[in-house]
């Protein structure tokens, strides 16, 4: 990377960046995270990470068998304890909550009300259920843990990707996610100075690397190698760090997916500020999805890990040189046959007027004050959709 792109010299005497979060999208994917995750979902490191769910992948196995060949054992004198027979099985299997609401669907039982009753009498459903069901095999996915649990129950044509694949995806660009690679857990923006610390201790309260019994999620940010791409009112430079977050559920509880992005600052609680030029793609797990990661996921991970962050910058530069209005009546113009209401035409100028001083004239101005819009709309479907016209704009200037 040339001395053009990065800028290790802005660092404060903190040891920090000074960063305008003011500008770009707020998301709140990796907050919502970092909030509902307890200790035992936490991770210090990729390598803790890959051992726990490699782990657990070893003590697994799948197969397909006949569902009406699946026997529920539940009895009176135990009335909170149901458990599963399969074909061949040494023992019977216990369903996990997931599992268990995943055999409900594919019975076309409420897996809710199933859950209220004693174990024999939904027990006695199920049977009913499994007995009739049209589509005759289930794949499942069984855990050897003290005891065999039943972890999953799909379809036989699920394309099941483990989390391991994916973590082990991520090691090959980051490492242990520490900093022993240029990709590591963020560091944190302090709000009373404005500065982004990238340096601060992994714990169980900062990390980002997550896995559940059923999912993975990770954030990695590449903060220690700062990038410019213009500056900002008062001549200072405009900051940006790469940044990607991945999940994926090998028990059908989600896709597959991977997002990446530059972003100006990760807050204390994990929101994403100042967001540009977000990517994502997501696998869904079907017949042949473990072919697609393998040549679609994981590929366009690396290339967004190795790549060069010059187009991102050529396309920031070339917003703001962009100038599509001169006058209010050009503002006016611009936005409302961009489809823009006239409240939310007035809105953006007015916000763009009190951040920058002066109003939007190049087409960065204007994504700026349509993403500060956004941010506001409390509506998600609204918000997601301004900030989609912002991206547009910003796609067809560079």
């Amino acid at each position: 990377m040339t001395n053009l792109e990065t800028l290790d010299g802005r660092r404060d005497a903190s040891g920090g960046y000074k960063v305008d979060i003011s500008r770009g999208e707020r998301i709140g994917r990796v907050s919502s995270e970092w909030f509902s995750r307890p200790d035992d979902e936490r991770y210090l490191s990729l390598s803790e990470l890959y051992a726990s769910v490699k782990g657990r992948a070893e003590r697994s196995r799948t197969r397909t068998v006949e569902s009406a060949a699946i026997r529920v054992d539940a009895h009176r004198d135990d009335p909170e304890n149901l458990a599963l027979i399969l074909p061949e099985a040494d023992a019977p299997v216990a369903p996990t909550h997931w599992s268990f609401g995943q055999l409900a669907s594919l019975v076309s039982a409420p897996a809710a009300y199933l859950r209220q009753l004693p174990a024999p009498l939904a027990g006695i459903n199920l049977q009913y259920g499994l007995t009739s069901h049209r589509a005759e095999q289930i794949k499942t996915l069984e855990t050897e843990d003290g005891r065999t649990e039943l972890r999953a129950v799909t379809g036989p044509d699920y394309g099941r990707i483990y989390d391991h694949e994916l973590v082990a995806a991520v090691q090959k660009i980051a490492g242990n996610g520490t900093g022993d690679t240029r990709w590591k857990v963020p560091g944190t923006l302090d709000w009373s100075s404005g500065v982004y610390n990238p340096v601060v201790d992994i714990t169980k309260d900062t990390t980002t690397l997550y896995a559940s019994d059923r999912d993975v999620f990770l954030f990695l940010v590449d903060d220690m190698n700062p990038i410019e791409a213009g500056t900002l009112p008062d001549g200072s430079p405009d900051l940006y760090f790469r940044g990607f977050y991945c999940w994926n559920s090998e028990v059908g509880a989600k896709t597959l997916g991977i997002a990446s992005f530059y972003l100006r600052a990760v807050c204390q609680n994990r929101n994403l500020w100042g967001v540009e030029d977000f990517q994502e793609i997501s696998i869904r797990h079907s017949k042949y999805a473990a072919n697609r990661f393998a040549h679609e996921a994981a590929p366009a991970l690396t290339r967004f890990a190795d790549s060069s962050p010059r187009p991102f910058i050529e396309g920031i530069r070339a917003a703001r040189e962009r100038i599509v209005a001169h006058s209010d009546d050009d503002r006016t113009d611009f936005l409302r046959k961009r489809g823009f209401s006239k409240a939310e035409t007035a809105r953006i100028v007015e916000t763009v007027l009190a951040e920058e001083g002066r109003p939007p004239e190049s087409v960065f101005d204007f994504v700026q004050g349509i993403t500060a819009v956004a941010r506001s709309k409390p509506q998600q479907d609204a918000r997601l959709d301004m900030e989609g016209k912002a991206k547009k704009l910003l796609e067809r200037a560079a």
